[in-house]
Order: C-alpha cells, then structure tokens, then sequence
C-alpha cells in the first residue's frame, strides 16, 4: 500500500510539471521570450516530459511548410489606388480632350475630341493584349516578355509589389493604373499634329509608337522586382541585373518625366516637323476658338494629376501626401511666373497663359513629386513656368516648327526641367527625401544619395534615353503610315475643317 502512494504521487507531481510546458510550446511556437520559460519550467522535469514541446513546436512549423503565408495586400492602399486610377482618367477624357480642342479652331473641334478619345480606347485594348506584358515583365534591361500576354496569369488573387516590404495591391488594380499612363501619353501627342494629320493616320501612328517607344521607356525606368526580392548586397545586384535598364542606374522618375513627358514632347515634334505647317500658320489666325473649354480642361488636368503622381506611390502613406502636396504647389508656382513673365514680357497677362503654366508645373514635378522637399518643389514650379514661356515663344521660333498645341513646348521641355531639377532636390541636403536603401531598410540616409552632380548625370542619362528613343521611333513610325495610309489630310479637306471632313459633323449648331 505504501508503494502504491509513492507512485500515485510521483505520477502526479510529473504530470503537473509538463502540462503548462506544452501550453506555452503550443501558444507561442518560435518566439524566443517563450522558449526561454518554457526551459526554465522544464529544467526541473524529468526527460520524458522535455520532449512533449519539441513534438508541440514541430507541428505548426509544418503547417507552415504546407501553407505559406499570402502577400499582405493593404486594404487601404487599394482604395486609394481606386480613387487615383479613376483621377487618371478623368485627366484624359475629358480633361486633355477639352483643353486641346479649346485651342483650336471651332472646324476642328470634333475631330480633336476625337483623336483623344478614340486613342485612349485603342491604348488601353493594347495595352492588356501585350503592353502590360512588355512594359511590367522581366525579359532584357530594355524591353520585357510575353509571359503576361491578355493578362495570362494575372488573377483576381495576383498581388503587385509596392515600395515597402510585404506592402502589396491587386496585381489587376496596378494593370488598369498603368494602362491609364500609357494612354494620356499617346493622347498628348494629339496636340502636335492637331487640325492637319488623317484619323486612319492617327490609328497607325499610336500603335506603333506606343509599341517601340512608349514600352520600352516604361520598362527601363520602372521595372523590378519589387522590394521584397532585396534580402542582402547579393539580391540586390541580381535584381538590378534583372530591372529595367534606367532603373539599375538609378535614374529616378516618380510618376513620368521622361516615361511620359519627354518621350510624347519629342514625338510631337518630329511629327510636327515631319507634316510641315498648316496653312496659313504665319499668315493667318488660328488663335483658339474657346477658351473657357480650355480652362475647364486644364482644371481637370489639375485635379486628375493628384491621382497621376500621388498615385504612383502605390501606398496611402506620407510620400503619397508629399507629392499630393508638391503637386499642388509646383502647379501654383508656374501658374504665377508664366503670368508675370507674360505680363512683362507682352504687356497682359492671358488666360490661356495661366492654363498653360499650370500643365507646365504638373509636367514638371512629375519626375519629383515624391523625391523632393516642399521647398524644391516651388522652385522646381516655379523655373518651369519661365523656361516653358520661353519654350512656347522663344525656343519655338528657333525651332520653326508648327507644334499646333505647343507639346513640345510644355512637356518635352517641363519633363526635361523636372526630370534634372529632380537629381539637385532629391538630395537629403536641400530637404529632398534621398533614396531608399533595401538593403539596410532605411530611406532617405545621405550616406546612400550619389551626390547631386552624380544624380543630375544619371538624370541626363534618362533624359537623352528618352529624346533619342522617342525622335527615331517616331520618324520610323511616320515612314511607315505615310507609305501605308498617307499622313497629311487633303488641302480642301484641312480649308473646310476635319469634322465635317472626317467625321461628318460640326461641334456646334448656329
């Protein structure tokens, strides 16, 4: 009977030990506070009880194993990345279509309205046919595969990268928010041409340049990996070999200084050279028929680039409000130096000089809404307002070219501005906010920023990237329709006006 106690209670006294151990193993597996108590209850036990929690922590390591944890895709963030991708739109139809069509003449209304829309639609069916796959897959530093070909593989459960680490939206959001990109692109290039190029011209021209041009540019500034593919100075360097060409170089571009700006302002004018002048230019007026509509379009242009440079930070955080706010600022800079530098220059200050200074500082802090200080941002807005007054006036006498709609006045010459100013007040000294380090996971470290004559020399690497690329594809593009369809509208046909002549009716009724 003594022996039966004794046992009893040995029995006991084990079982009382080891039954909190396998509590704390199963509630907290992996957690290094934890396992320390664990071992500090299970010193006093005895050996078989000390294997019960290595059993208990094996077994959610297997299920992790068998199911690995699901890209962390943000609530928030794609909310915001609904909202700005909606913005985009409106920029183009109609905020782009009415402020080109403001600026011509009335005869030729519908068919800039036209031209505008109708490219938006074919640029965004290209763009899931093959654009997203070129433009956002790996294949050379310069262009990308066709693995993605109608979005084969992207899903509703596809997750894209943003800038933070194990921060993600839906892969579908980020094709949509894209493909509104590369459509106000080609529909800037509209302006160039305006009141004098066929529309079956138009078509074959778009597709071709989109194609040779405008996906290349986007593939070699802003493909790679994403952030979570840099663990240490190994991964970095293969996701650098793996990245767009200007993207390993370092060359930094928010939302589209050169992707957008400098590769449509260089294309508008080798088309304009390309076509020659319309008749008249120089001898009769062709002063814009509606300016109210151009104001309204400029206003939308206004509003819809909070969605095209805060939304190119993919993530509702603080460097989305920097660029909203650098947005807003820069545009209100040039606003107010191309109205004086016109008012002292010819003696009234216009309104289509204000809404020109506004798209001219919208262009402008494109490339560096979301690298640079608010201080930077108003000089940069400030510098585009004169230099694109200048642009449009000066440069382009010199030029001798008929640019109809100024585009290369404003947005080849605003995204070169912006696309250099970026590499002077991206740096943490003049209150920029630096570079990102995913290596060390720190931001805007002056340790990691080149320096500004190196940045600024990288810019100009983008820069003249994007002009020479832009000036070829585009000169080849216009071989090619000239030979197939033929470029420039019949004399009679541009006398009477392009609406009636090509799409037979008038934007107004008298």
């Amino acid at each position: 009977m003594k022996k039966l106690l004794v046992m009893l209670l040995s029995a006991g006294v084990l079982a009382l030990g080891s039954a909190p151990t396998a509590a704390v193993a199963q509630a907290a597996p992996g957690a290094e506070a934890k396992k320390e108590e664990t071992k500090a209850e299970v010193a006093p036990a005895a050996a078989p009880a000390a294997a019960e929690p290595a059993k208990a922590e094996a077994k959610p390591q297997e299920k992790a194993a068998e199911a690995p944890k699901p890209p962390n895709i943000n609530k928030g963030d794609t909310a915001f990345m609904y909202v700005a991708t909606v913005l985009v739109i409106l920029m183009t139809i109609p905020g782009l279509a009415l402020f080109y069509g403001g600026l011509v003449r009335s005869k030729n209304m519908l068919s800039v309205l036209m031209q505008v829309f109708v490219t938006f639609a074919l640029i965004s069916v290209l763009w899931v046919i093959y654009g997203y796959s070129l433009a956002f897959t790996g294949g050379s530093p310069f262009i990308g595969g066709l693995s993605k070909l109608f979005l084969s593989g992207v899903t509703p459960e596809s997750a894209g990268a943003t800038f933070s680490k194990d921060t993600y939206i839906p892969e579908l959001l980020f094709v949509a928010f894209q493909c509104t990109f590369a459509a106000i692109t080609c529909a800037l290039i509209v302006g160039s041409y305006a009141e004098r190029m066929k529309f079956s011209a138009v078509l074959l021209f778009m597709v071709i340049w989109f194609t040779f041009s405008y996906l290349p540019m986007a593939h070699m500034v802003w493909y790679w990996d994403g952030p979570d593919a840099i663990k240490d100075e190994a991964t970095l360097a293969a996701v650098g070999a793996a990245a767009g060409w200007l993207w390993a170089k370092g060359a930094l571009d928010f939302a589209g200084g050169t992707v957008v700006h400098i590769n449509a302002g260089v294309a508008g004018l080798v088309t304009a050279y390309f076509l020659g002048k319309r008749i008249g230019y120089g001898k009769e007026s062709l002063a814009p028929h509606n300016l109210t509509l151009t104001m309204v379009g400029a206003a939308l242009l206004w509003v819809g680039w909070f969605g095209f440079n805060a939304g190119s930070n993919l993530e509702a955080n603080g460097v989305a409000a920097l660029a909203f706010v650098n947005t807003l600022l820069a545009t209100a800079g040039a606003v107010l130096s191309w109205t004086f530098a016109e008012w002292m220059i010819k003696g009234k200050p216009s309104m289509l000089g204000a809404a020109s200074g506004a798209v001219a500082g919208l262009v402008a802090i494109t490339p560096a809404c979301g690298f640079v200080g608010v201080g930077g941002a108003l000089v940069i807005g400030l510098v585009a307002g004169v230099l694109c007054f200048w642009g449009v006036t000066g440069l382009k006498k010199m030029l001798g070219a008929d640019d109809a709609l100024d585009v290369f006045g404003v947005h080849g010459v605003g995204g070169i501005v912006g696309a250099l100013l970026t590499g002077v007040f991206a740096s943490p000294a003049l209150g920029g906010l630096g570079i990102c380090n995913y290596v060390t996971n720190k931001c805007g470290d002056p340790a990691d920023f080149p320096g500004i004559a190196s940045q600024v020399w990288i810019q100009f690497q983008g820069v003249l990237t994007a002009i020479v690329l832009s000036a070829i594809v585009s000169y080849v593009a216009l071989l090619i329709v000239k030979a197939v369809v033929g470029v420039r509208v019949a004399e009679e046909e541009e006398r009477e006006g392009l609406d009636t002549t090509y799409h037979g009716e008038s934007a107004y009724k008298f």
